[in-house]
């Protein structure tokens, strides 16, 4: 999970495309946005919405608890806990969250009842963990090189697959699954057959994969890494669909003749209009265009960097983590404290121009 931030000399063009930046307007956060109360009190790993709601927000942390607030009346619902920090978490279904982390054990909580249940483990922490809902599975990766599908009407696992080294980050779109590794290892599954991966890939990107969304128009992905870039992908492997990929620089701040790369931690996408938002460790939000390579604009910049972002489903909303991640070599004297901010979401900021 750490990172340092890289510090270069400004960088010569790259062979792929790069997304031209215009001048982004800063919007005004003071009449759209607020901070949630009761924050974690370590690390922000995760933010994910319920699947139909703008109101409820899961929340994982490294304090090794996960909490579901309601975003509207702006309280903490509900909280349970692992033994050890916690690296993700997920709606299965409006009642039911599913988590895991450093203590390798994967859990599903009942808000009904209030009970936890530990469904199964992976043999090293559990990085990710995502609903598949058009396949109807729970699928979880961990750092022992293993992807696994459990059944979350039956709680149980349903399959285990080896995967090229550990699993850093995943997502899901209809029945694919798209897994990035260390390495820069990209795996492409069909859920329905797991036999084999459909593709297997080198990330274009040259350092390490950070975060990993499919577009919700389910024909491609989008790939973040820790040096500042972002990679747009497509599933058809075409010549004529893959030359559509691009590359792009972001996340990026010149000062006194030097540029600070920083890494890309978090993507989410809106699901009306496959605009995507990116996180960085530079303390920036950017809104992106990606079909039509352009910025939409920036929000202001958060008092340190961006672990999660999640788009509610309607795109109404977008969360917001601000969790210093020690990438610094030397850990400042003074670091921010955790916070979850809930933005409203212009069309302006959002929609496509």
């Amino acid at each position: 999970m750490v990172a340092f931030i890289l510090a270069s000399p400004p960088t010569a063009g790259s062979a792929v495309a790069e997304v031209p930046l215009p001048a982004a307007a800063m919007a005004d956060a003071s009449r759209s946005e607020l901070k949630l109360n009761s924050p974690p009190e370590d690390g922000i790993s995760a933010v994910k919405f319920g699947p139909t709601s703008s109101q409820f927000l899961l929340v994982s942390s490294w304090d090794s608890t996960v909490r579901l607030y309601d975003v509207v009346s702006n309280t903490q619902r509900l909280q349970y806990s692992h033994s050890a920090p916690v690296l993700d978490c997920c709606f299965h279904d409006a009642v039911h969250a599913w988590s895991g982390g450093l203590d390798q054990q994967l859990k599903v909580f009942d808000f009904n009842t209030s009970t936890e249940t530990v469904v199964g483990q992976h043999g090293a922490p559990i990085r990710c963990v995502e609903y598949a809902a058009e396949a109807g599975v729970v699928v979880t990766g961990g750092w022992d090189n293993y992807v696994k599908l459990w059944d979350p009407r039956q709680q149980r696992g349903t399959g285990v697959h080896a995967q090229p080294d550990r699993v850093y980050a995943l997502s899901t779109c209809a029945d694919r699954l798209v897994v990035g590794t260390a390495g820069r290892k990209v795996h492409i599954w069909d859920l329905r057959n797991m036999a084999q991966p459909l593709q297997k890939k080198e990330a274009s990107l040259k350092y390490q994969t950070r975060c990993i969304r499919c577009f919700p128009n389910k024909l491609g992905y989008v790939l973040s890494s820790i040096e500042g870039r972002v990679a747009v992908e497509y599933f058809d492997p075409s010549p004529e669909v893959q030359k559509k990929k691009y590359a792009f620089k972001c996340h990026r701040i010149k000062e006194a003749g030097m540029e600070y790369v920083y890494p890309v931690n978090a993507i989410s996408f809106h699901n009306q209009y496959n605009t995507f938002a990116t996180g960085g460790s530079d303390g920036y939000v950017n809104i992106w265009d990606g079909l039509n390579k352009k910025r939409l604009c920036q929000l202001h910049r958060y008092p340190t960097s961006i672990s999660s972002l999640a788009f509610s489903p309607d795109g109404s909303v977008l969360a917001i983590a601000s969790s210093y991640l020690y990438e610094q070599k030397e850990t400042p004297d003074y670091i921010p404290p955790d916070a979850v901010y809930i933005r409203h979401v212009t069309d302006q900021e959002a929609k496509p121009k």
